[in-house]
């Protein structure tokens, strides 16, 4: 195996494969990248068995081969190097990475015993803005529950062509306490289909969508099975499996009428958030938003055992009845670093009913934050 390319190149594709790698006790090869090189194309592989990145890089093709090395190493040395041609040739058992006037031996082990690679032969298929879809699941994806034990729940839940929303993926996701859902178009397929994609794979289908090169692809390809999602942008294919199970009809705790609704700045609500939080109590988080119609403003106010009190008014234009609920900061600022607009509009029903917000004049992006029970 001896092949040549650019550092640039190279790094790229070690960028997206190195991020699944690590460390696998039953399977110490896991934490290895494969370079798999025929007459046509060369390949980087990377798996944790749950999803396979593979990302195709511009080389010239000497021998073909194939070969495993620790993703971690090579990744780390190739970033130390400079952006010029560089050479990787398997000899003896150790791949020889040659640029300019190094040469270094990184230790491997054959590509026999690393997994095989699903493939998808057949599926629905879909296109979509590469640049829209990964906003959008940066909107969705701090409302993924952390833990497994309502696995449909750690999954983005993504919801192609509805029933009356044809031409749009819904993403949505919830850990019970906030709820984030997202609307975008598709660009072509048609097909109706749902399925709830893992987090993980979700925060790497993500990170692909945001690397991009000179030669970066406007749309990305989305194919889609009973229990595999493949993801093709800029040379480079995420498979994974799906997380099996029915997502809850989360539609049902989205309110329809409201007690008093605001129209405020999203940096001084951020802001505001922010300096509240610094008074409440660890794990709990909680701050108090006051809607007082008649002066036109949101008290905003906590309390912490340890560090004190906190209070301060939040001006903006406020209609309908008097009302206060008590929020985890935490929670409402992973949906507000979402927001791309000057003002955010809040939404209230009672202190004992989900709180909405919504980046003003987009109603294509809602996020819902459960209210602290006293």
């Amino acid at each position: 195996m001896k092949i040549s390319c650019t550092r640039e190149n190279l790094s790229r594709s070690l960028a997206l494969t190195n991020g699944i790698t690590g460390k696998n006790l039953n399977l110490p090869i896991l934490s290895n990248i494969l370079i798999k090189v025929d007459e046509q194309k060369v390949e980087l592989v990377a798996t944790n068995l749950e999803l396979a990145v593979v990302s195709t890089i511009r080389a010239k093709v000497e021998n073909p081969g194939q070969f495993t090395v620790p993703a971690r190493t090579l990744t780390d040395y190739v970033n130390l190097l400079p952006n010029e041609k560089i050479d990787l040739e398997l000899k003896d058992n150790e791949l020889v990475v040659a640029c300019g006037k190094a040469a270094t031996k990184i230790k491997g082990t054959p590509a026999d015993d690393f997994p095989i690679i699903p493939t998808m032969e057949d599926g629905k298929g879909y296109t979509l803005n590469a640049s829209e879809l990964k906003n959008a699941l940066a909107q969705v994806l701090s409302a993924v529950a952390r833990n497994d034990i309502r696995p449909e729940l750690s999954g983005v839940f993504f919801n192609l062509n509805p029933e009356n929303g044809e031409g749009k993926l819904i993403l949505a996701a919830t850990d019970s306490y906030r709820l984030a859902e997202k609307k975008l178009a598709i660009q072509q397929g048609g097909d109706q289909h749902s399925v709830i994609v893992p987090g993980r794979t979700a925060q790497e289908i993500q990170h692909l969508l945001a690397t991009s090169g000179e030669e970066s692809e406007p749309n990305a390809r989305v194919m889609v099975s009973d229990n595999q999602i493949m993801v093709s942008f800029n040379n480079t294919q995420i498979i994974s499996r799906l997380v099996d199970g029915k997502y809850p009809d989360y539609t049902q705790i989205i309110p329809k009428d409201f007690a008093a609704t605001a129209l405020v700045d999203t940096f001084q609500l951020t802001k505001e958030m922010k300096a509240a939080g610094l008074f409440t109590t660890t794990g709990v988080n909680a701050v108090s938003l006051a809607f007082k119609p008649t002066v036109g403003s949101i008290s905003v106010s906590s309390t912490s055992t340890q560090t004190g009190e906190y209070a301060s008014e939040l001006s903006g234009d406020i209609t309908g009845a008097e009302n206060t609920i008590l929020l985890n900061n935490k929670y409402v600022l992973d949906g507000l670093n979402n927001f791309n607009t000057a003002q955010t509009e809040i939404k209230i029903v009672s202190g004992d009913s989900p709180c909405i917000f919504e980046p003003a004049g987009d109603k294509n992006y809602i996020y819902i934050v459960m209210p602290i029970r006293q």
